[in-house]
């Protein structure tokens, strides 16, 4: 026994001296760091400083209206530290010796993109991809991106995107994790781990940037650039907690937005940018505009020229301006008029060369720049692996009547109709970085791979995806008739959703629908496989059509993973991460929204209803079927009341009833039923996955604490309210069962 509390000791003693060297070492490297980049500081002139301030984008690609041709000049003079829209172990390579060999000080550049999801090898959109509910998942698809990217060259994406979105009329709902804050902060968690990794001078690491900071998915009408008009407690309740969450997992950057909040544009929004990132939260990084934002805030009407919106950005906290040469060309000006600080110069040109010293450029300019580990690590086996596995878990399946999927693989005779049935280019959808879409796998060839050779596949397109020509109808409605299964693919173009693609309609594009409705009278099943970038209004569909495939654009393995769900070698698991409205005319629609003094009454006129559409989504957030079926048990909660300090723990029983094994995402909420400001209805506070072969059953436990409880208050503290309070457990945010406890003490809570 002495001999094990010696050991004991020993390796305590042991443990807690690596942990000092650790420190220790640690601090030396800071120590290093910051005399490099103080010494560096003394030695720049104003404009090599405002060089570092200023990001520029080459031409081997375009992302926005402007671009510098003299970019190269730009290197060489010190004028600018970082370049965008650059790729290729060579062609970073001879850009980044520009700066190194042929500059004063010999600063190594920053390259940046926009690797959102994936490089090469492309994933689902991060909303298809957000339905997976699967953490390690999506974790592992920004990995994978980080390594392709950094291979070729790049050291930093403008990913992820953690705007909470609620207006799918806005085309960039497709980039984000849907309209939920809770599930939005820890997808955005993931994202930063996996672009980032555990060591960001590895290279095959890339600073993650957080963006758009802030309110960008609020756009009024679900305008692109519009306006955003939310109240402070909105600001803190649903928009700012995935930017914080970032935060907590060590994100380096962050990117303004491009819309104004509180009558201030983002890029110029000092509360925004100093007073909550830099002071309150302590944001160590830097910040940089998005593309030209500066430069808008003349359009938005707060400043003049470009002179004073240089200046309100940079005094607001904005540390690097993004194409819009404001800096560039006023900055030097503007501190030699004493309207700018030379000590918050310095401030954010160190935030800028601590962030090349982490990512170990100093140390090895061309780290990135290997043409070798290029060739080796895009596009292997494992990341096509993932990207499969990850495109069939992001796949929901709406509905399915008759049980008609899966479809049986000895199927005699399968028309596969629609614009994209046999397409690649739209698969990979929007922002899809450097991705092919000639290597992507199409329907079609998904479809071919996974039955035999007796199955006869009569392919006819039908339609093309937006124009109105019904000329090949008569083919498809021919071809449909010999066809014992119809599976029709069809949606949006790649180019409908993303930056700059806003619809009002939300209906399928062109005459898609109305084909469909003719394919509907051969009294055929037919299945609609739907690739799109947002939620659409598919009421017809869903009240006519046999069954529903959800499948967003899942990138370069989408047609595999179509295939793998639609012949049953995978049980769909996908849940909904935004609601679907049965028509645009019911937006704003979500699951958390508040009730109102006079609540829905069917009998009574005067309440909060529509006289055309029931208020209710066509289908909620959390929704998605499966091939088998699940039965949940009532809650059983082990305590009535708790107080600050408890733990609360709400189990609840799952039985797959079905025939086959199924994945099931149990999903917890909870109702602060009175609170010194109106409270929604439900928030989505936890859920778990559970697999379950049939007949088998298995008891999902939460635990609830304070912490899932607290809200801002009426004064906007952050804190709990003792009082009653509503538990729902489910498969979906509409169909759950439900309990009830207290909380007998009021308090705040840590932030």
């Amino acid at each position: 026994m002495k001999k094990v509390i010696c050991f004991l000791c020993l390796l305590f003693v042991f443990t807690m001296f690596q942990s000092t060297m650790a420190k220790d070492d640690e601090k030396k490297d800071t120590s290093v760091m910051n005399q490099k980049i103080d010494n560096l500081i003394k030695e720049m002139t104003l404009e090599e400083k405002v060089g570092q301030l200023t990001l520029f984008t080459s031409d081997w690609d375009v992302t926005g209206p402007t671009m510098r041709s003299t970019y190269k000049d730009d290197i060489r003079s010190g004028k600018t530290g970082s370049i965008f829209n650059a790729y290729t172990a060579k062609y970073n390579y001879d850009l980044q010796k520009i700066a190194v060999e042929e500059t004063r000080l010999h600063i190594p550049l920053l390259f940046g993109y926009d690797v959102i999801h994936g490089h090469r090898t492309i994933f689902p959109i991060s909303l298809g991809e957000s339905c997976s509910w699967d953490l390690s998942g999506i974790e592992k698809s920004a990995r994978i991106a980080a390594i392709e990217a950094s291979a070729e060259g790049i050291h930093w994406t403008f990913a992820p995107m953690v705007d909470i979105a609620r207006d799918p009329r806005w085309g960039r709902i497709s980039e984000g994790a849907g309209e939920d804050t809770y599930l939005g902060t820890l997808i955005a968690k993931a994202r930063v781990k996996g672009f980032q990794g555990d060591d960001m001078s590895a290279p095959d690491s890339l600073l993650a940037c957080a963006k758009h900071y802030c309110a960008y998915g609020a756009a009024q009408a679900g305008r692109d650039y519009s306006t955003v008009d939310i109240s402070q407690r909105e600001l803190f309740s649903t928009y700012l907690p995935p930017f914080r969450g970032a935060l907590d997992a060590g994100v380096c950057t962050f990117m303004s937005a491009f819309n104004e909040l509180d009558g201030v544009p983002c890029t110029g929004n000092k509360y925004l940018l100093d007073e909550i990132l830099k002071k309150k939260w302590r944001f160590a990084g830097f910040i940089v505009s998005d593309y030209t934002s500066v430069n808008e805030m003349i359009c938005h009407g707060i400043v003049a020229d470009e002179k004073e919106a240089a200046l309100l950005a940079f005094n607001a906290g904005l540390d690097m301006d993004m194409q819009g040469a404001t800096y560039y060309k006023y900055l030097p000006e503007l501190v030699k008029e004493g309207k700018v600080s030379i000590h918050q110069v310095d401030n954010s040109v160190r935030r800028i060369l601590e962030m090349k010293y982490k990512k170990g450029l100093f140390d090895n300019p061309y780290l990135y720049c290997d043409e070798k580990r290029e060739k080796n690590y895009v596009m292997t086996e494992e990341f096509l692996s993932h990207a499969r596995d990850i495109a069939r878990k992001s796949i929901v399946l709406l509905k399915n009547d008759r049980t008609i999927l899966p479809i049986k693989k000895d199927v005699k005779t399968l028309a596969l109709i629609g614009p994209l049935a046999d397409d690649k280019e739209n698969l990979i959808g929007s922002w899809c970085a450097a991705g092919d879409w000639k290597k992507a796998v199409s329907v079609m060839e998904g479809i071919k791979s996974k039955v035999p050779s007796s199955t006869e596949i009569l392919y006819v397109k039908g339609c093309s995806i937006s124009d109105t020509d019904k000329k090949g109808f008569k083919e498809a409605l021919e071809t449909a008739k010999k066809a014992d299964v119809i599976v029709a693919v069809m949606g949006e173009s790649a180019s409908m959703s993303g930056e700059a693609a806003s619809r009002s309609n939300l209906d399928l594009p062109g005459v898609q629908k109305e084909l469909l409705m003719e394919l509907k009278k051969t009294g055929k099943p037919v299945v609609l496989v739907l690739m799109n970038g947002r939620p659409l209004t598919i009421a017809w569909e869903a009240e006519n059509l046999d069954g529903i495939l959800e499948t967003w654009f899942l990138g370069t393995e989408a047609g595999n993973a179509i295939a793998d769900v639609l012949f049953g070698d995978y049980n769909p698991s996908g849940k909904l991460t935004v609601t679907f409205p049965r028509t645009a005319g019911q937006i704003p629609l979500y699951y958390n929204m508040k009730n109102t003094g006079r609540p829905m009454d069917e009998k009574n006129k005067y309440t909060s209803k529509y006289l055309d559409v029931p208020n209710s989504p066509l289908y909620p957030f959390g929704y998605g079927l499966s091939y088998t079926t699940f039965e949940y048990s009532p809650l059983t909660l082990d305590k009535k009341e708790i107080s600050l300090k408890d733990t609360l723990n709400v189990s609840v029983t799952v039985k797959n009833t079905g025939s086959v094994t199924g994945e099931e995402t149990v999903q917890l909420y909870i109702r602060d039923l009175v609170g010194s400001v109106t409270r929604p209805l439900k928030e989505l506070k936890g859920f778990k996955k559970i697999t379950l072969a049939p007949g088998k059953s298995g008891t999902v436990t939460f635990e609830i604490t304070a912490k899932e409880l607290a809200f801002y208050r009426r004064d906007m503290s952050y804190g709990v309210e003792a009082g009653a309070f509503k538990v729902f457990a489910g498969t979906n945010s509409s169909e759950v069962k439900e309990g009830n406890f207290r909380l007998t003490r009021s308090g705040l809570i840590q932030e």
